[in-house]
């Protein structure tokens, strides 16, 4: 199982020159993982910089795997991998998602090299 961090699914959708480091995640045969939270920021960020239109195209394309809610018991433990590990709120609901399905996180954010279950792909 593969949860794709929302960078990576920016990149993607942007077609961008790291856009091959995602895609056998997000076109692959495994099972993809979704966090909520990657939903809201992809979005957000499409939203401030394609527009509405291509945000909601995205997000229904994000479709293709199984999207995670952020319940009361996935809240507990981001927060205590936020604390654990010293990880932005976000990201720790990530990893966390991830861990709950004993997923791998694919991602080039920095604030998750070096942390267990992550694909990490540094920048430049």
């Amino acid at each position: 199982m593969i949860v794709v961090d929302s960078c990576g699914w920016l990149e993607y959708f942007a077609d961008s020159d790291r856009a091959d480091l995602f895609r056998p995640a997000i076109e692959g045969a495994r099972p993809l993982i979704i966090p909520s939270i990657c939903i809201l920021e992809v979005t957000k960020t499409l939203l401030r910089e394609s527009g509405r239109e291509i945000a909601l195209r995205c997000v229904v394309a994000m479709r293709i795997g199984r999207r995670i809610d952020l319940d009361e018991q996935l809240a507990v433990d981001a927060a205590t991998v936020a604390v654990q590990l010293r990880m932005p709120t976000a990201d720790s609901i990530i990893l966390a998602t991830a861990q709950r399905f004993g997923a791998t996180v694919w991602t080039q954010d920095a604030d998750f090299e070096g942390k267990p279950g992550v694909k990490f792909f540094r920048k430049g």
